[in-house]
């Protein structure tokens, strides 16, 4: 009898570790829809997707890992001090981790698209040099905006499409940041918002800047093309004519993809090269290592042809 009460403490023990350890996880309920699994975890990944039956970003990326990543964020010489935070990353990543953004793929590949996309936000919102204390990475998200705008970045040819309003200005704001009216004008479309009146707005609200840097992750600049986030998770199968321009997979592209000719086909130019030791950092930072970044080819984009020569403006990013 000694023996049986012990093997009942143990399972009973064990179920209430199993408990405790499962409190803060949303449940992950299960439906096949035309043959097909797809999953809801509640409010983070919610809308029957195939992509919420795997782990959620906050499952794999923690607090703890985006205060390691952005230090400096709310050092008294940054520019943002208290505008961004992991809560208002996580709420805007919500919207779109149904449609694969951080949960494509298995940990790996999840972790690499989300320290990729951070990358890039880091280094386009850095205000560290080489002098900084711990140096030019540790100082992402120092920025929510263009700080001396030379311009106003107002494009009349777009009048009948997105017309400048009176009084705004479209120069850089965001995670990633937006310039040009037209940009503005067709982010708040997709984000039901209206930027186009109020580009403030993403100078204004960290989670409506995360998530129109998402967005443009997620939403290919033209048909045919794909965007960031396709390159990252596996879904891009480069043509032959990619292939003779050294387009490949990897991280290398998502800096062709977001900033064509400014960034890539120069070789190893310190534009180009800041933004790569941002992504082997971060790599580092979240425990996935460097060395899954790739060879040069595939981290760099050194010796790619554009994408998109400019024979017009720069993208939204630029």
């Amino acid at each position: 009898m000694e023996t049986k009460h012990v093997c009942l403490l143990v399972v009973t023990l064990m179920f209430m570790i199993i408990s405790i350890t499962n409190a803060d996880t949303s449940p992950v309920v299960v439906k096949k829809i035309k043959g097909k699994k797809v999953c809801d975890q509640g409010w983070e990944c919610k809308g029957w997707s195939q992509y919420c039956c795997n782990l959620t970003i906050s499952q794999y990326f923690d607090y703890y890992q985006f205060e390691n990543l952005f230090s400096k964020r709310n050092a008294p010489v940054a520019h943002a001090v208290g505008f961004w935070d992991f809560k208002s990353f996580i709420t805007a990543s919500a919207i779109y981790q149904p449609l694969g953004f951080g949960t494509t793929g298995n940990k790996t590949t999840q972790m690499l698209e989300v320290a990729a996309f951070l990358a890039h936000v880091g280094s386009q919102t850095s205000c560290g040099y080489g002098v900084a204390t711990g140096g030019p990475t540790a100082w992402g998200l120092c920025y929510n905006k263009e700080m001396s705008p030379m311009q106003d970045y107002c494009d009349d040819n777009y009048k009948y499409t997105y017309p400048c309003a009176p009084g705004a200005l479209y120069f850089g704001r965001g995670a990633l940041p937006v310039y040009w009216n037209y940009n503005y004008g067709y982010l708040g479309d997709n984000l039901k918002v209206d930027l186009l009146h109020h580009p403030e707005y993403l100078e204004q609200n960290a989670t409506l800047a995360f998530q129109a840097a998402i967005f443009h992750w997620i939403t290919p600049l033209k048909k045919g093309q794909p965007s960031a986030h396709d390159v990252m998770v596996g879904n891009w199968k480069p043509t032959k004519n990619d292939t003779l321009s050294n387009r490949v997979p990897g991280f290398g592209a998502t800096m062709n993809i977001l900033y064509g000719e400014r960034t890539c086909g120069k070789g190893d130019i310190d534009d180009m090269t800041t933004i790569v030791s941002h992504y082997l950092y971060y790599l580092d930072l979240m425990g996935v290592g460097r060395e899954q970044g790739g060879p040069h080819e595939v981290l760099t984009c050194a010796e790619q042809k554009p994408f998109n020569p400019s024979t017009t403006k720069d993208s939204a990013s630029s």
